[in-house]
């Protein structure tokens, strides 16, 4: 972990800059990286980028939650977004993360709470991706996917893949077999190298043998990254192996590159964009603060503006 990235997580810890944080974030910047405080909130800018020929994955923001009545309050907020999406009438998916719908308290409750989200999400004729979260969690999360791509079908539901684990490789073909629909990113939690690829350029290589792996399959893939060096192999990738345009589409997070997403889509190309929203947005928030130093100077010239 770089010592910018570092510090920004240490300072965001304190309490006092937490509560600062917490009470004016919104109209400082934080929402240029989220999407409001209330799934209303989120469902009008999902509008604005529809209108910009953008599609959407939304996300209710929450951590790994300690007791059931979490867990079950989290279920309902992704069960709500179906149903305001079919209202609305935007184009959009949910995504959620299984710690969030009690995978440390119960396997088996988390699995109820999951199959009512993939349950609902045929339901609306709509999709649902699960999220990947750190290396001790990866085993029960492709379990409880596989458990139910049988009951709803690879149209209804997809998993995430990080490409810095050693094992993604082994993953991928197995889950290609499966025909899985999988988002490919490259991982953002601190793995040990036992587990990981230390180095970014290792990182960035099984990247790309992962979609090419995913995509020669036949199975569709969202390349989940802001990466143009990536993208641009990407673009070539298929272009060269006659990947139809109907099999992949590009993911994005919402405020980051925003040009270089409504260019992709001018250009004829899917791209998604991951929206999150609700009122627990500051880890969120403050982990795309230390991925790039620019963002923290964006919400410098925000409070001084203010």
């Amino acid at each position: 972990m770089s010592l910018s990235r570092r510090a920004v997580l240490t300072l965001a810890g304190n309490r006092l800059v937490s509560r600062f944080v917490t009470r004016y974030g919104m109209r400082l910047g934080a929402s240029r990286f989220v999407a409001g405080e209330t799934l209303e909130q989120a469902i009008e800018k999902v509008k604005s980028l529809n209108r910009d020929g953008l599609l959407v994955t939304l996300d209710h923001l929450g951590e790994s939650v300690t007791t059931r009545e979490e867990a079950l309050e989290a279920t309902q907020s992704a069960l709500d977004i179906f149903d305001a999406i079919a209202e609305s009438g935007v184009n959009s998916n949910v995504s959620v993360k299984l710690t969030q719908l009690g995978l440390d308290i119960d396997y088996g409750f988390c699995l109820e709470n999951m199959e009512r989200i993939a349950l609902k999400a045929k339901e609306s004729g709509n999709f649902v991706r699960i999220d990947m979260e750190d290396s001790p969690r990866v085993k029960a999360t492709i379990d409880i996917f596989k458990t139910l791509l049988k009951k709803v079908g690879k149209e209804h539901i997809g998993l995430v893949i990080q490409s810095y684990l050693y094992r993604s490789e082994s993953d991928v073909k197995d889950l290609g077999e499966l025909g899985a629909n999988l988002r490919i990113v490259k991982g953002a939690y601190k793995e040990p190298k036992e587990v990981a690829f230390p180095d970014k350029r290792d990182v960035d290589e099984n990247y790309k043998r992962l979609v090419a792996m995913h995509l020669k399959n036949g199975c569709y893939t969202a390349v989940a990254t802001h990466d143009e060096k990536i993208i641009e192999w990407t673009k070539s990738f298929v272009k060269e192996n006659g990947i139809p345009k109907d099999l992949y589409e590009f993911q994005m997070l919402y405020g980051v590159r925003g040009g270089l997403q409504r260019q992709l889509a001018g250009e004829g190309y899917k791209v998604r964009v991951y929206t999150p929203y609700g009122k627990d947005w500051y880890p969120y928030f403050t982990r795309r603060i230390a991925e790039r130093p620019a963002n923290a100077l964006f919400i410098l010239k925000n409070l001084v503006k203010d």
